[in-house]
């Protein structure tokens, strides 16, 4: 299997399906309203707090997969612990969904601030809402299957065939039936069955067979031998959707169903740089646990390196353009002045903190490999204590802004002091090296780019005009970022002297 055809692939998965899920946003404010995207928003936040019940088991089956496929674990005990883990997702999506389900009444009446959908019909949105999210969560266990597996082209081509089906295909639905919340939520719910159908079929041809294995009966023994990884990763990674979800969840108790409608869409948009780092995760966690199986440390590490820098080339200028152009770029995107004014300085905070988590989430990385997380543990307990307080004063203080720059500031620290740290008792020596040739060199012209091009150039707010400029700047900083960058000055090269012609 291709490690370089599995990188591409997300990549070409998750643009799609990031880009899709962006382009249509205005679309969905035009023809649902934004009061009605603002019930869509609160659909995706409860999606991210779903995963607290998630126990780490999602990542563990995915590294027992791997190790399976490298010959560290055998067939029986793999089966064994797949079917253990089956029960225990089984249960939860029961009851995390009929708890969210029977609350539906109660979230929209003392949570939510309606002002013109009427009551009877975002209840009943909350309850769809909630089979989708139990649904989709369960879709985990067998994604992990299949990422471990790294069968990473046939779950890239899968996910953009749902995410047009999601996305796209709704618009169908609501043309025929209305365009209300109801509608697009109970279209969500068929092609959550759907997703999930897919993701089960697929699994149980990458499993091993059950004849000759013995029995392998049905048991929480197997699970007890992963317990310790799975539970570190279980707390680090509640820790994390604490910390990326709280200014979402807080918000949506203070703002309108309007204002927070917008408050999304600024956020989804700058989520768009997590393109940069979901692709790459998804296919190195595998392949780094596979290497330390092997005990590949040096290619583990040359890996480590080659990718940081490549995840920098893009993540810079992608949150450099976003955060310089931040309210003309809305103004193209949604034609809509005020919206576009209201939502800019949103979108530039969470573009720079983007930036930041795609590459300060590398560390993980490589205590994912050797299944030891307890720095990775200790990280998160201390931003839990430290910086959630932050994000939930600021949201509170000062809407979607303070919440960004809470955002900002948690990554930026979490990058300067813990990666660091990290790092010196991981592989010494290390940290220097890979933060100044991977990072520094990468982000600095780029930023300076972005800088310049904000001095000598005002926006006008003519859609065409401004967005060639756009455009034009995004290319320039991808260039800048490319020419500092030598593994991608290395990638380039290669391609130049494959494609000459022999004389």
């Amino acid at each position: 299997m291709s490690f370089k055809k599995n990188i591409i692939a997300n990549y070409v998965s998750q643009i799609y399906v990031s880009a899709i899920g962006i382009l249509i946003l205005p679309l969905y404010i035009k023809y649902m309203g934004a009061e009605a995207y603002g019930l869509i928003g609160f659909f995706t936040m409860l999606q991210s707090w779903f995963t607290l019940l998630d126990l780490g088991l999602t990542p563990t089956i995915g590294r027992e997969t791997a190790r399976y496929y490298g010959g560290s674990t055998n067939a029986l005990d793999y089966r064994k612990l797949l079917r253990a883990l089956n029960v225990i997702f089984v249960s939860i999506a029961v009851v995390g969904g009929g708890l969210l389900f029977f609350s539906a009444g109660d979230i929209t009446k003392y949570w939510l601030h309606i002002n013109t959908l009427p009551l009877s019909e975002v209840v009943l949105s909350i309850k769809v809402i909630a089979v989708c999210v139990a649904l989709r969560w369960l879709c985990g266990l067998y994604r992990g299957v299949i990422t471990g597996a790294e069968k990473l082209i046939w779950l890239s081509s899968f996910n953009v065939v749902i995410c047009t089906l999601r996305f796209i295909f709704v618009f169908f639905t609501m043309y025929i039936f209305g365009f209300t919340p109801v509608v697009f939520f109970l279209h969500q719910f068929t092609i959550a069955i759907i997703e999930f159908s897919g993701f089960f079929f697929i699994s149980r041809h990458l499993i091993p067979g059950s004849k000759g294995l013995g029995k392998i009966g049905w048991s929480f023994r197997p699970v007890r031998s992963v317990l310790t990884f799975s539970l570190t990763i279980a707390f680090t990674s509640s820790i994390w959707v604490m910390i990326t979800q709280t200014d979402k969840l807080v918000l949506s108790g203070i703002l309108s169903l309007k204002e927070y409608g917008h408050f999304t869409l600024a956020v989804l948009v700058a989520s768009g740089i997590m393109i940069i780092s979901g692709p790459i995760s998804t296919a190195l966690l595998p392949r780094f646990a596979r290497l330390h199986a092997e005990g590949s440390n040096d290619k583990l590490l040359a890996l480590y390196n080659s990718t940081t820098q490549l995840v920098c080339v893009i993540a810079s200028s992608t949150s450099v353009v976003l955060a310089f152009c931040s309210e003309p770029l809305l103004y193209i995107w949604t034609g809509d002045r005020g919206l576009a004014h209201d939502s800019a300085p949103i979108l530039s905070a969470y573009a720079v903190g983007n930036g930041l988590l795609a590459v300060s989430a590398f560390p993980y990385y490589l205590q994912y490999a050797r299944g030891k997380l307890k720095y990775h543990f200790v990280g998160n307990l201390v931003m839990l204590f430290s910086l959630i307080p932050l994000i939930v004063f600021m949201a509170k203080n000062y809407g979607g802004v303070g919440a960004g720059y809470a955002w900002v500031f948690t990554n930026l620290l979490y990058l300067l002091v813990w990666v660091g740290f990290v790092h010196s008792k991981l592989e010494p020596g290390l940290h220097i090296k890979w933060f100044f040739n991977n990072i520094v060199r990468v982000y600095i012209p780029v930023i300076i780019t972005g800088y310049v091009f904000n001095y000598l150039y005002n926006f006008q707010f003519d859609r065409i005009k401004d967005l060639l400029m756009i455009v034009l700047l995004s290319s320039v900083s991808l260039g800048i970022a490319v020419l500092s960058s030598s593994e991608a000055m290395k990638i380039l090269r290669n391609k130049l002297t494959k494609n000459e012609k022999p004389n």
